[in-house]
């Protein structure tokens, strides 16, 4: 086949439900028997493999007329070397942009939607049928791009890890996690669930979440008294209870932010730990620094991989900063 150019494009892939199921139970009739056992639909799982494979047939039936591909499966990225003047692109949910983004220094993504009716595709702005026109731009540099802020954990060892939404260092289980934390010149021990860097990519999920619980606990745990209060006067009148009113916060900032949050969660005060440095920016100039107390179980893990992980115990001490390297995305 005659290529239009010897650039070389890494087209990253992810198992779909069905193949993952097989992967479990070895057969397709197994994987069925399984899901029609648990009452759900196995037609969709079917139809969502179907509508994947032949997206990816088509994509790299069109990327092979532009370039030299090669396929990757988002279970080898930790393994894989990037070239420096790669193109890279993901075919799958908004999460395979995240997971490849964290392993690339600089190298344009372009993240297609391989099943719009599926997927809202938040970091997916193309379609298949895109990839003709869009990856020759690309290859060009006649494409508009948008820089993303990524996170990075550097350990006292020499090991690091990177995150493109999420941070997380904690407990590999349910059980609590012991560590120093410093932030500035402010320092504690605590005992939580674990601590959660967020980057702005990231302030739409995890970091959404934590603060909208937050500020839900906090609203209702300072008007739970006068709420009991109306709630016996209106018992007496008949008149109709107010509503509560609940929090309508605005948590998110800019992918390409010069910062970080971070969130420590759960956190339980006792006459050793405390509960002082629980939320707090994280810039190039005040990192957040956490040594671990922790005998075992201790991990980092980023965007959610929990089988892609650094251990965090006793001894080890992990620095928390913006990354030297930014995320581009092809708009």
């Amino acid at each position: 086949m005659n290529r239009l150019t010897d650039n070389k494009i890494v087209l990253v892939t992810r198992p779909t439900r069905l193949a993952e199921l097989v992967i479990r139970f070895n057969t397709v009739s197994q994987a069925r028997f399984y899901v029609e056992h648990q009452g759900v639909d196995f037609s969709d799982y079917l139809a969502e493999d179907e509508t994947y494979h032949h997206a990816l047939v088509e994509t790299q039936k069109i990327l092979a007329r532009i370039g030299r591909v090669q396929t990757v499966d988002r279970g080898f990225l930790p393994n894989f070397v990037f070239a420096p003047d790669d193109t890279i692109v993901t075919l799958g949910q908004d999460g395979l942009v995240a997971n490849t983004l964290k392993y690339l220094d600089g190298q344009l993504v372009v993240g297609v939607n391989p099943d719009p009716a599926r997927w809202d595709g938040k970091l997916l702005p193309f379609k298949v049928e895109d990839l003709s026109k869009v990856v020759l731009e690309v290859i060009a540099h006649r494409r508009p791009t948008r820089n993303v802020t990524m996170a990075k954990a550097a350990l006292n060892n020499g090991q690091t890890m990177y995150a493109v939404n999420d941070l997380f260092i904690g407990p590999k289980s349910h059980t609590s996690a012991r560590y120093v934390i410093r932030s500035g010149e402010s320092s504690e021990a605590q005992s939580s669930s674990g601590v959660i860097v967020s980057t702005g990519m990231g302030s739409t999920g995890w970091f959404k979440s934590l603060m909208t619980g937050a500020a839900a606990i906090t609203q209702s745990a300072a008007t739970v008294r006068t709420q009991q209060v109306v709630e016996q006067v209106a018992s007496r009148t008949g008149s109709n209870l107010p509503k509560k009113a609940s929090p309508n916060m605005r948590t998110e900032f800019a992918w390409d932010a010069k910062y970080l949050f971070y969130t420590v969660r759960e956190p339980f005060p006792t006459h050793t730990t405390g509960a002082s440095l629980v939320f707090g920016r994280i810039t190039s100039q005040t990192p957040l620094m956490l040594n671990s107390h922790m005998a075992e179980n201790g991990v980092i893990f980023s965007d959610g991989i929990e089988k892609d992980f650094l251990e965090f115990n006793s001894g080890t001490q992990a620095v928390i900063t913006i990354a030297e390297r930014q995320g581009v995305l092809v708009q």
